[in-house]
C-alpha cells in the first residue's frame, strides 16, 4: 500500500470540525500525496482555514537559515500569515482569539536541531494554555523510524535553545506526531491533542520507500542524501569549514581553501569505505565581485537504512580538525534565535563545552563520543507514544 500522509487521511475522514475556524501552521514543503500544497488541498476540501502561521524559513520554505521571518500574506491562498520565527516562537492569545482549532502540517528532517519540531511544541503548548483543540497531521520521518538507529547525544537542559528545547536524542527516529504525544504527556501540558497518523507507514521505511518526489524541507535540504547526512555534517557549521550553503551540494559536501585534500582523502576513503562514497569536488562561492573556489569532499550515503549520521559526522569533524591544527577554527553561527552565534557546537550537540571534547587524543575522544551517542533508554521512554510498527 502506498503511504498516505496525515493530510490525506483527514481529507478522506471529512471530520465535523472542518467547518470550525482553523489556524494552520504550515509551509510549502507540506504537500498531499498528490503533491498539492496541503493548505490549498484542505481549503478545496472545505476546511475553514482562517489564518496561517509559518515556521523558520517562512511559508515558502525558502528563507535563509536563521533569518528573521516577517508576517505577510500567502500568495497561494491570500490568507494572512503570522510568523513564528520572528519576534516570537508561539502564537499569542490575541493571534488565536478568532480560531477554534490549531492545525499543524509540516514535514520534518528527523533531527533534534531542525526547528520545525520545536515550533510544533510551542504550538501544542499554546493550545493547552488558551484551551484550543490542537491537531497534528503526521508525516513520515524521511530518515526512518527504526529506533535501533537513534543516536545521541541527549540534550543537557542547561543549554536548551530553539535548536534543542527539550531532552531527546539528536537522531530521534520518530515522527513529529509521536513526539507531539510524548511531549504533551511528559511536559504535562494536557492539551486537547489529536494526531492524524499516516497510513501504510512502517518504522523501517525511509524516503525512498514512499515513492514520492522529494520536496526540499528548507533551502539547504535539497534532496534525500542531504537529509541523511544533515544530522552529522551540520556540526561543521560551528567551524570555519563550509558545508556548501548557497550551492546545489549543501549538506552533501564540506570544504575549505586550506584543506589538505590528499591527506583528507587518504584517511576518509579508508575509514568510511562501508558508509560513504567520497569524491573530491571544488565548489564556486560568490564573494561580492569575485568567485572563490573551495576544494572539498562530496559525500553520498551508501545505505540509507543503516547510516549512523551523527557518529560519522563527528568523526569527519575530528579528522578535519586534527589534520589542520593551524587552520581549523571554531566559529560563531548567528541566527535570529541566537544573534551572537556563540556556543553553537554545544547547542547542536546538546553538550556543554563540546569544543573541549575535540581536544582529546583520538582514542580518548572515541571513548567519550561513544558514551555520548548511546541512547539506551530512549526506546523504552518513547514506546507508549509510538504510532507505527
Amino acid at each position: 500500500m502506498a503511504i498516505r500522509f496525515g493530510v490525506d487521511q483527514i481529507i478522506l475522514q471529512n471530520p465535523s470540525w472542518k467547518t470550525r475556524r482553523i489556524g494552520l501552521l504550515t509551509n510549502d514543503a507540506a504537500r498531499t500525496s498528490n503533491h498539492l500544497h496541503s493548505r490549498v488541498a484542505l481549503l478545496n476540501a472545505g476546511f475553514n482555514i482562517q489564518l496561517l502561521f509559518s515556521p523558520e524559513h517562512g511559508i515558502d520554505a525558502k528563507g535563509a537559515d536563521g533569518a528573521k521571518i516577517l508576517n505577510g500574506i500567502d500568495p497561494l491562498t491570500h490568507l494572512p500569515i503570522v510568523s513564528l520565527y520572528g519576534e516570537k516562537y508561539a502564537p499569542t492569545e490575541k493571534d488565536i482569539t478568532e480560531v477554534d482549532i490549531l492545525l499543524f502540517d509540516i514535514p520534518d528532517a528527523g533531527t533534534r536541531f531542525y526547528t520545525y519540531l520545536w515550533s510544533m511544541t510551542y504550538w501544542i503548548e499554546a493550545a493547552a494554555m488558551f484551551n484550543k483543540k490542537v491537531i497534528i497531521l503526521d508525516r513520515p520521518n524521511p530518515i526512518g523510524a527504526n529506533l535501533s538507529l537513534a543516536e545521541g547525544p541527549r540534550l543537557d537542559i542547561s543549554i536548551a535553545s530553539f535548536i534543542g528545547r527539550f531532552d531527546i536524542p539528536v537522531k530521534h527516529q520518530c515522527t513529529l506526531g509521536e513526539l507531539a504525544l510524548y511531549f504533551n504527556a511528559t511536559k504535562q501540558w494536557k492539551a486537547n491533542l489529536e494526531v492524524i497518523a499516516c497510513e501504510g507507514l512502517h518504522r523501517d521505511d525511509v524516503f525512498t520507500h514512499w515513492q514520492k518526489d522529494w520536496v526540499p524541507t528548507s533551502p539547504a535540504i535539497q534532496n534525500f542524501n542531504a537529509c541523511l547526512l544533515y544530522p552529522g555534517l551540520c556540526f561543521f557549521e560551528a567551524t570555519n569549514v563550509s558545508i556548501g550553503r548557497g550551492t546545489s551540494y549543501s549538506f552533501e559536501w564540506f570544504g575549505a581553501s586550506w584543506m589538505n585534500m590528499d591527506a583528507l582523502v587518504a584517511v576518509c576513503k579508508n575509514m568510511f569505505v562501508d558508509d560513504l562514497e567520497l569524491a573530491v569536488l571544488s565548489l564556486a562561492f560568490k564573494k561580492q565581485q569575485s568567485t572563490e573556489w573551495l576544494p572539498g569532499l562530496h559525500c553520498k550515503v551508501k545505505n540509507a537504512q543503516s547510516y549512523d549520521a551523527v557518529l560519522n559526522g563527528l568523526i569527519l569533524l575530528k579528522i578535519v580538525k586534527d589534520l589542520h591544527p593551524t587552520h581549523f577554527q571554531w566559529a560563531p553561527y548567528p541566527t535570529n534565535a541566537n544573534p551572537s552565534g556563540a556556543n553553537h557546537l554545544s547547542l547542536l550537540m546538546g553538550v556543554p563545552n563540546a569544543e573541549k571534547i575535540f581536544d582529546l587524543p583520538l582514542k580518548d575522544w572515541l571513548i567519550e563520543i561513544n558514551k555520548l551517542l548511546r541512547v539506551d533508554g530512549w526506546k523504552k521512554e518513547i514506546a507508549e507514544f509510538l504510532l507505527y510498527s
